[in-house]
């Protein structure tokens, strides 16, 4: 392991992602203030939706907002590297070795999602106005759920940026993100699917799930979710199955 050139390309992801700092928040932003305007702000103020629905709905939103950030910040440069511009082979002539190349996209990614989910907090609270009331009394959970989280989705993106072509982008987001997002319990908790019993132990093979369940369940824990404990191991799981999978096909694609 060579920590200087690793530190290295790390700066170099920093520097590009500050570059960009103003695209990356509105892309960051834009989708969930709308849906907590729409969501946690219009909905509950006409009375359609209860008040406290606004404490189920904002981890939920969270979540997705880191996950998404994740997956974006390494799977989309990853396919255009590896497909289009062909910048990978710069890369991989540098003097470490290759999976730490891999292992360096992983923690920016990380770094991208926790941004996006720690500014999303402040923004959203003010969107939805009064009725917010998160519970930071447990610190220690909330940021090792976070970073959970931030690994789930820099580990999916590598493994998605590794999987997919150019071709297959859309497919991506309309077989894989739509339904994760759809039926991995951001907008309502997983008890909530009690009345479908075998639709609420299906939906437990989507990692979404316990990225809203753990964030749910340590920022507002007066909401029936499920336990941190199970929660975390849950996350851990996919995160070990998600960077196993992402580095070997990393490995192999940077060989052919």
């Amino acid at each position: 392991m060579n920590w200087k050139t690793f530190y290295a390309m790390l700066s170099r992801d920093g520097h590009v992602a500050r570059r960009n700092l103003i695209p990356t928040l509105v892309q960051n932003l834009l989708q969930p203030m709308l849906l907590t305007f729409v969501f946690g702000r219009i909905l509950t103020t006409s009375g359609m939706m209860k008040m406290d629905y606004k404490n189920v709905l904002l981890p939920g939103i969270i979540a997705i907002s880191m996950v998404l950030s994740g997956v974006w910040a390494v799977a989309m440069p990853l396919i255009s590297e590896f497909q289009f511009t062909r910048e990978i082979e710069d890369r991989l002539l540098a003097p470490m070795e290759t999976h730490w190349l891999a292992v360096e996209k992983v923690i920016a990614g990380m770094i991208q999602a926790m941004v996006s989910g720690l500014v999303v907090i402040p923004s959203a609270w003010l969107v939805m106005g009064k009725g917010v009331s998160l519970d930071f009394s447990h610190p220690l959970e909330f940021a090792a759920v976070c970073l959970l989280v931030a690994l789930l989705s820099a580990a999916g993106g590598l493994t998605l940026g590794c999987s997919i072509g150019q071709t297959q982008i859309g497919l991506m987001f309309s077989m894989v993100i739509a339904p994760m997002m759809m039926f991995g319990c951001a907008y309502y908790p997983w008890s909530a699917l009690a009345s479908f019993p075998t639709l609420q132990y299906v939906v437990l093979i989507n990692p979404l799930v316990y990225a809203s369940e753990g964030l749910r369940g340590t920022l507002a824990p007066d909401v029936q979710h499920i336990s941190i404990p199970l929660v975390l191991g849950a996350l851990v799981a996919f995160d070990l199955v998600l960077l196993v999978v992402g580095l070997k096909k990393f490995g192999d694609k940077a060989v052919s």
